[in-house]
């Protein structure tokens, strides 16, 4: 909605015959919009920054209709005949795809850098028809209907070969290479230049620097921009395909189960833990009830035995019962017990525990 409130005011300017904006005007702070983005501290995303870079696409969109309209640049003619002049208006695509790519937009990212590798495209063109460097131009991209479905043999691609990928390193160095030096170049031009003591041919010189310099940049954000048009492609496919299939159902909650080392051991020693509770708190105390066991019913707990009592203890009663009545069999026994221990020392017979 800025940008086109923006572009209504550049062209009611230009229909009135009051004041109307000049096209090195538009390029110059079109350009200083860029510089004052690109060196801010603020934060890329803050409003003031976004509403600064959607002013500066809109002048530079108007001066390149202007200079479209005064046919500036033709495919027809050399380079020394462009005046020295207006060879600072090649630049304008070039700024116009770096505003571009300073949008901030999350839904729109595609379109973003889509329309950003346009301008960069258009600039690159026309510096290569005017042979301004020596460059290998990217290949263009063709939209098709079914580009967006991308299948499994296309999602995993080979390796490229290790010599063109020798050869892509290369060709980076290099123009890294250049772009140091050009801006180094730049660097000493450009006093002469903004103290207006610059003849033609020293401006001339600059300005071309500037264009070269804007080569190597355009040929950097054109590999970034391929780059991340096939992440965001494939990241739209994955959400295409997420929103249809259906929505898993939710698994019921598992039951708890104990790991035991085999069937043996949880048979024979349960399930690990503490006996499971068979009975509630009120079914064992009316079974106590019932036996008359409980303290409230005044009852000893030795007199409510089981009718069941051991064999073992049966007979230590009587053992101790005979010996109490001096039954001479069980003292002719223990007499004798103990004549045998006199003789034979503990443990005698036991042969299982000899090393």
């Amino acid at each position: 909605m800025a940008e086109c409130e923006n572009n209504n005011e550049v062209r009611a300017a230009l229909l009135s015959g009051a004041n109307p904006p000049i096209l090195s005007d538009l390029l110059d702070r079109g350009w200083k919009i860029f510089e004052e983005v690109e060196s801010t501290n603020e934060a890329l995303g803050s409003n003031s920054v976004q509403v600064r870079v959607k002013r500066g696409i809109s002048m530079l969109e108007e001066a390149s209709r202007m200079a479209s309209q005064l046919d500036l640049f033709s495919r027809n003619e050399d380079l020394e005949e462009v005046a020295t002049a207006d060879l600072k208006y090649l630049l304008l695509p070039a700024l116009l795809g770096a505003l571009t790519m300073k949008q901030v937009s999350r839904d729109k990212r595609l379109d973003i850098v889509q329309t950003a590798r346009v301008y960069f495209m258009d600039f690159l063109r026309r510096c290569k028809d005017y042979n301004i460097s020596q460059f290998e131009l990217p290949k263009s991209t063709h939209e098709n209907p079914d580009e967006n479905e991308f299948s499994a043999a296309e999602s995993v691609r080979c390796p490229t070969d290790l010599v063109a990928m020798a050869a892509q390193r290369r060709a980076k160095i290099e123009r890294y290479r250049q772009k140091k030096e050009l801006e180094a170049r730049l660097s000493d031009i450009r006093r002469d230049v903004d103290s207006g003591q610059a003849n033609d041919e020293v401006s001339r010189n600059y300005y071309l620097l500037i264009v070269e310099r804007w080569v190597t940049v355009c040929l950097e954000e054109i590999e970034s921009i391929d780059q991340e048009v096939e992440i965001l492609k494939k990241m739209d496919v994955l959400k295409q395909s997420a929103t249809k299939q259906p929505p898993q159902p939710d698994r019921p909650p598992m039951k708890p189960f104990i790991l035991t080392k085999d069937v043996v051991q949880a048979q024979v020693f349960g399930a690990g833990y503490p006996s499971l509770p068979i009975m509630t708190v009120d079914d064992w105390y009316e079974q106590h009830k019932k036996q008359g066991v409980l303290p409230d019913q005044g009852i000893p707990r030795r007199v409510a035995v089981d009718d069941n009592t051991d064999g073992t203890e049966r007979e230590e009663e009587e053992k101790e019962k005979k010996a109490e009545n001096d039954d001479e069999e069980s003292v002719l026994k223990a007499r004798n017990w103990d004549d045998w221990k006199d003789t034979h020392r503990r443990g005698y017979g036991n042969r299982k525990n000899m090393g």
